[in-house]
């Protein structure tokens, strides 16, 4: 169990979260406020928002164990971010702006009728609860480590806190607890950093000659491979999913409406990255910090492989069964548990709930971040769009506060049902993938090719949709038919995906275009 000192200060910052949603409660007086905070927000807040938001506990717990099970492959989904994000300040950014739309998806309706609104809207919410889950997921495998108490309850009432703020004080909240917990959980992976070169016999230089031995620093194969998680692979998938995310994404364009111009926009884009990149290779440090220091101390590892195996076993199973499971474990299949195994044992009382602060910090930002922006999806893209258009103001802001809590429950119970699975990162990474591929694929369509008809996107998405479900269940192709399966790495799903619509889409308005040059000679 954690010290008393410890458990006071989570506490003491759980209750803080709350009493800033009570605070900018006594705005939240329309859906606008609540939605976009009147467009009365910094550039500079809003950036450390989006940052914050991009920096969940999925990178503060899943990028180390990366790191420690693997290289810093994953670390080339942080240099892919500048080019997306230029795309994103320079053509994104300006169009949301001058829609004037709450939502990112209201323009694909007049574009392509009410089916493509639709699509990316079931397309987005399931994102949003496997990204919510996923946090969830890691953060309670951290604090069960830190404090003994079940997942499930972990979940549970870090849960409530969240809704609770983000049902009283809106996307102002959201933001402003953002920026704070931005700020908290950079601190946290300096902090850590620190201890563990501390705690470690000969220091830095010991730390990367284990490093280079071990090839932990390696970006991956440059092999033109695409069957394996090579430097291209993730280059393309963090691309293209960055892409998504600034330009498709309600979490970060519901942020591009509560600046006050579109330059502001902008600026906010540039500062999330400038601040992420550098703040995550802090995370891949940590990760090979860990794995130094573990490396000196084999004994220790034994104790997190045999904790390993008995969460992947059932709960009857032999000390044998635990002891045979654990001799199989891979550095890949507990890298997610050794940084809480270093809190519990190497951190002294006091910092140990400054740095679960930090954890709880990153992980409530995505949450409220997710929560928030699926209430306003369904509230403008479902619920208004389909059931009842002409709900009044006071309607629609019960509608968000309703709606909030019904996400806040699903992401939770999205979570509980991820305990157990291999890598946080990994699980993340290919949802996202899966579900933002239909979304990209045909935004950039409707954006790009002017001249594109309903029809012709729809049949692209179709035809799209089929590749995508081909690529992540290639085991629905007979295995007497071993040639027609994909070996393409999960990681190409949003690339393919995306690329198939578009493509398909273009080309097919091409072949309109062309039979009507031909018939009309």
């Amino acid at each position: 169990m954690l010290p008393v000192v410890d458990l006071a200060i989570i506490i003491c910052y759980l209750i803080g979260m709350i009493l800033v949603g009570f605070y900018f409660s006594r705005k939240n007086d329309s859906s606008d406020q609540y939605s976009k905070a009147s467009g009365s927000i910094p550039g500079w807040a809003i950036g450390l928002s989006i940052y914050a938001t991009f920096l969940s506990s999925n990178t503060f717990l899943g990028v180390p164990g990366k790191a420690f099970g693997t290289n810093w492959n994953a670390f080339v989904f942080s240099l892919s971010m500048p080019l997306a994000a230029w795309v994103a300040a320079k053509y994104f950014v300006p169009f949301y702006r001058n829609t004037g739309q709450i939502s990112a998806y209201t323009h694909l309706e007049k574009r392509f009728g009410p089916w493509a609104r639709t699509y990316v809207v079931v397309c987005f919410l399931f994102t949003q609860l496997a990204r919510m889950g996923s946090v969830f997921f890691g953060i309670a495998l951290s604090l069960q480590a830190l404090t003994g108490f079940s997942m499930q309850i972990i979940m549970v009432v870090m849960g409530i806190s969240i809704i609770i703020y983000t049902v009283l004080g809106g996307i102002k909240a959201v933001i402003w607890t953002e920026v704070v917990q931005g700020i908290i959980k950079t601190l946290g992976a300096i902090l850590i950093i620190y201890l563990i070169v501390t705690n470690m016999p000969g220091g830095v230089s010991k730390i990367i000659d284990i490093g280079n031995s071990a090839h932990k620093f390696s970006l991956g194969s440059f092999k033109p491979d695409f069957t394996k998680s090579t430097f291209w692979v993730v280059l393309l998938y963090g691309f293209f999913i960055n892409l998504n995310n600034f330009g498709m994404d309600q979490n970060y364009v519901q942020r591009y409406h509560t600046a006050k111009s579109s330059k502001a926009a902008s600026r906010s884009v540039w500062l999330c990255v400038l601040i992420y990149v550098p703040a995550s290779f802090l995370f891949f440090i940590i990760g090979s910090c860990l794995y130094a220091y573990y490396s000196v101390h084999p004994e220790l590892i034994e104790v997190i492989k045999h904790q390993a195996a008995i969460e992947r076993l059932p709960v009857n199973a032999t000390a044998a069964q635990i002891a045979n499971m654990a001799a199989h474990l891979q550095p890949a299949d507990y890298g997610d548990k050794v940084m809480p195994h270093f809190m519990v044992t190497k951190i002294p009382a006091g910092l140990v709930g400054l740095i679960v602060s930090a954890i709880l910090s990153a992980a409530m930002s995505t949450i409220s971040s997710g929560m928030n922006s699926s209430a306003t999806v369904f509230t403008v893209d479902i619920y208004k769009r389909y059931f009842k258009p002409g709900v009044n103001e006071r309607q629609t802001l019960n509608l968000l506060h309703i709606a909030t809590v019904i996400f806040g429950i699903l992401g939770m119970g999205t979570g509980i049902a991820m305990i157990g699975v291999k890598s946080i990162l990994d699980i993340w990474w290919q949802l996202s993938g899966i579900f933002a591929a239909g979304m990209l694929g045909l935004f950039l369509l409707g954006i790009i090719s002017k001249q594109t008809r309903n029809h012709e996107a729809l049949i692209a998405s179709i035809i799209g949709g089929i590749i995508i479900l081909w690529m992540t269940f290639p085991n629905i192709i007979p295995a007497e038919y071993p040639a027609l399966r994909s070996s393409l790495h999960t990681n190409m799903i949003i690339v393919v995906g995306s690329l198939s619509i578009f493509l398909i889409g273009i080309l097919l308005t091409r072949l309109r275009k062309s039979t009507s040059s031909t018939a009309a000679s």
